[in-house]
């Protein structure tokens, strides 16, 4: 047998060996710790894990995959049923949210099932972790609206926003176990641990989120974090 052959056979025989093994895992024939498991769905309250970004990537794409990885996020919620499109503006894959899993909301609001998703990743591994090393506990989310059938930045023609399909949501304060109301029109510029909070807010919703945006963008956005699940991807 040649070197060249025998490498071939090394190497087929490693290949067979890596589809033998990827095949008992998925058969549950060989125990794997959830976060290292590929085959594992998403598990929002597992702690974050080398295949976590695929894994929620796979949920954020898929329907199915969303609404169970949803499931297990603590976050109170109802389905809704899709919507007909009127003027472009439409709601498909949705769930009517009162309650992410450690803190309340001001109002229930619609919100695509990959943006629920993502608020539910990002409380429990961004913001809620922040909030305690810095101050105290988020007990409340103030926010204002996600579904509004209209453009970008309320133009009269243009693009529609990703509101249109209540793929985004406004993020205006957070409300802290001690009693304080951290607000982005009033703590954002502060050099204080309130808007170092806001920072560490904005850039841990840019691990989940496409689209983030806040002072630092436009005068717009100078009193909300704008979040969504558009095509685009920016953190400003």
């Amino acid at each position: 047998m040649t070197l060249g052959r025998a490498v071939a056979w090394v190497l087929l025989t490693v290949l067979l060996g890596g589809f033998g093994a990827a095949w008992m895992i998925k058969q549950g024939q060989v125990p794997v710790p959830e976060r290292f498991n590929p085959f594992m769905p998403l598990n929002v309250a597992a702690a974050p894990g080398p295949l976590t970004t695929w894994k929620f990537w796979q949920a954020t794409h898929d329907p199915a995959r969303c609404m169970a990885a949803l499931a297990t996020s603590g976050m109170t919620f109802d389905a809704v049923a899709d919507t007909t499109s009127v003027n472009g503006c439409y709601v498909h894959d949705a769930v009517r949210v009162s309650r992410l899993s450690d803190a309340a909301v001001n109002q229930p609001f619609l919100a695509s099932c990959p943006l629920a998703l993502s608020l539910a990743m990002a409380e429990r591994h961004a913001w809620q972790p922040a909030a305690a090393l810095q101050l105290a506990r988020i007990t409340r989310i103030d926010h204002v609206g996600t579904f509004a059938c209209r453009n970008i930045n309320h133009a009269s023609q243009g693009t529609l926003s990703e509101h249109a399909h209540a793929n985004a949501i406004d993020i205006e304060a957070f409300v802290l176990s001690n009693g304080q109301r951290i607000s982005i029109a009033d703590d954002w510029h502060r050099d204080t641990p309130r808007g170092m909070l806001l920072k560490q807010a904005r850039d841990g919703a840019c691990r989940y989120f496409h689209v983030v945006l806040g002072p630092d963008y436009n005068a717009l956005h100078h009193t909300h974090l704008h979040l969504d699940m558009g095509p685009y991807h920016t953190c400003r």
